[in-house]
């Protein structure tokens, strides 16, 4: 093999080195683009939260709108989104808590309150931004923060509201309708076979009652010991402007439930002279086209006569009393 032709082997070789690096490089740059716009596509299909945080120092604004419940989709594949997304908002503060640039949070509540697993994990949620990052979170109440909208606000450093706020409810209830005279008058009867006397607690006997108003009794408990720790209360003062009732803006300064009633405007001007920071940020919600039309598809599957009457039972048979047992508002 002559110089020329050593030459013209090294360089083909090398070339052949170059091009399967370039290749390999080529390939995984593709698959990381490619699934980064998948994934992209996915979150706004499905609703995700793909808004990308300011780049500048900044506020974020939580808004907690309606009642307070797992995460629900639209009615239609070109619906937006209404009302409060729970797992939307848990993400959104959870990314807060690791953006540098973010110097606190703004809770936006307008809600008679909702559910106790989700205003649970919600206040949880806000207790772990204050304590993992030291950054303020100040409420706005606007039109509601009633119960479980009131038990989200209590950690707050600062709780403002509008003077027309309604706000209060500090308790918990569990409520139902007993329509068994009515199934008597139709000739309907229930039958149910059970493993023990309190399997179907439909009917209701004292001590029936006595097991429902013990997991209520919990559940208050847990929302005094909110309100206490988070407006630096004792447990006996909270119990005793804790009797269910709504209040008024100036009740509930009277009562210690909030620090100040103001305007919005006012209250956004007060955080930034205390933060330093003059920009709020609020993400809008995602459209879940795909998320909701999947969830169309179980209610277009034909029902047999088994599931339609087992249906029937639930909602009207038995003289079931139809408990809400989670229910704050």
């Amino acid at each position: 093999m002559n110089q020329k032709q050593i030459i013209g082997a090294v360089v083909a070789a090398g070339l052949f080195i170059v091009t399967g690096v370039s290749s390999v490089l080529t390939n995984t740059l593709s698959e990381r683009m490619l699934a980064d716009t998948a994934k992209k596509t996915e979150d706004a299909l499905l609703g995700g939260n793909t808004t990308t945080l300011p780049g500048e120092p900044y506020i974020g604004i939580v808004a907690v709108e309606g009642t307070i419940q797992e995460q629900t989709s639209s009615d239609g594949i070109f619906d937006t989104v209404a009302g409060y997304q729970h797992d939307t908002t848990l993400d959104y503060i959870d990314r807060m808590m690791e953006d540098e640039k973010n110097q606190g949070i703004l809770l936006r509540v307008d809600s008679p309150g909702g559910t106790v697993y989700e205003s649970e994990e919600l206040y949880r949620k806000l207790v772990a931004y204050k304590e993992e990052t030291g950054r303020p979170v100040w409420t706005y109440m606007e039109h509601y923060a009633a119960s479980g909208g009131y038990y989200i606000s209590a950690p707050s450093d600062k709780i403002y509201a509008n003077p027309n706020t309604t706000t209060g409810s500090i308790g918990v209830i569990m409520s139902g309708y007993d329509m068994s005279g009515l199934y008597e008058k139709l000739g309907i009867r229930s039958v149910s076979i059970t493993s023990g006397k309190n399997k179907d607690m439909s009917k209701l006997t004292e001590e029936q009652i006595a097991i429902y108003q013990s997991s209520v009794d919990e559940s208050f408990d847990r929302f005094v010991e909110i309100v206490a720790d988070g407006r630096k209360m004792t447990e006996e003062t909270v119990r005793e402007i804790a009797d269910g009732r709504t209040y008024t803006a100036k009740q509930a300064k009277a009562n210690g439930l909030i620090d100040e009633i103001s305007l919005y405007e006012e209250m956004q001007e007060a955080m930034e002279q205390e933060t330093g920071c003059t920009t709020f940020y609020e993400p809008e919600q995602g459209v879940p086209l795909l998320a909701s039309l999947f969830s169309k598809l179980e209610t277009l599957k034909p029902k047999s006569e088994a599931e339609v009457l087992t249906e029937w039972n639930e909602d009207l048979g038995s003289g079931v009393l139809m408990y809400y047992a989670e229910q704050l508002q």
